[in-house]
């Protein structure tokens, strides 16, 4: 059983739900990405997702677009990021890491150099956004043997025959997109969140996490009533940019996720 499923079914067995934070792997600055990772467990999340930075990141609004602006002008790669992953192992081998991005990268590294050094590295599960289930049969057989879970999204416009596709396929959780457009866009619909969910649950038994729109306790506590878990990313990156220190970085997105950590777990 993978990190991430184990992860999942001790909180399900607690009746708690993960609080997953996102973002971008060298955004402010190299220096800071592991020390925020630790940061962000010791706060009470469960799953972190790391940003793979790319240079046409299409799924993301203004927020997470500047955010991997600020990270390629480190010059950060797919292996640097690797090597962070890496790096976050010494201290912690429990927290599941799952990587966010696009195909570009890894193509350019190849499907087996990529599982291989993901693996070796820590990496749990890979969200690969423009990699549809249509054409990742190869990702998918190289990602299974070397036990990565493979991450999709489930979007509000998804049709109900390709949502049957994507959760044969998917491993360690679905990923719904709770809103139309990019991150960082629009108000959570609780209402029509919950009728997806419901929808989604019919066809599986993996767990459900929610992203989009989430960015603050009283959000966070209201998809945690619905979802396995709630991922949050604009409202950390936001938080980290408008920083004028590695420390005050720190301070504001552990002072965010305690709050949501708290408001999840009285819900």
């Amino acid at each position: 059983m993978s990190r991430i499923s184990s992860c999942l079914k001790e909180l399900a067995a607690k009746g708690r739900k993960a609080l997953i934070p996102y973002f971008v792997a060298g955004d402010p600055s190299k220096a800071l990405t592991v020390p925020m990772m630790h940061a962000m467990v010791e706060a009470g999340s469960d799953i972190i997702e790391l940003g793979i930075a790319f240079s046409d990141p299409m799924a993301e609004g203004p927020t997470i677009q500047l955010a991997h602006e600020r990270a390629l002008e480190h010059n950060i790669s797919l292996q640097d990021t690797l090597s962070l992953v890496a790096e976050f192992r010494q201290k912690d081998t429990t927290t599941p890491v799952v990587l966010m991005g696009y195909a570009n990268p890894i193509e350019v590294l190849g499907y087996k150099n990529f599982a291989g050094q993901a693996k070796q590295a820590g990496v749990d599960g890979i969200l690969v956004v423009d990699l549809p289930p249509e054409e990742a049969a190869e990702f998918q057989a190289i990602l299974k043997e070397h036990d990565i879970d493979n991450i999709y999204l489930i979007a509000p416009t998804t049709q109900q025959n390709r949502i049957n596709n994507i959760v044969k396929l998917a491993t360690g959780y679905i990923y719904y997109v709770s809103l139309k457009g990019v991150t960082g866009s629009a108000n959570l619909d609780i209402e029509s969140v919950q009728a997806k969910l419901s929808s989604i649950r019919q066809e599986t038994e993996l767990p459900i996490c929610v992203g989009f729109g989430i960015k603050d306790a009283h959000s966070a506590q209201q998809i945690s009533q619905l979802a396995d878990g709630a991922v949050v990313g604009s409202a950390i990156v936001d938080r980290m940019a408008a920083s004028d220190s590695d420390e005050k970085a720190l301070s504001d997105v552990t002072a965010l996720l305690a709050e949501m950590r708290e408001a999840m777990d009285t819900a």
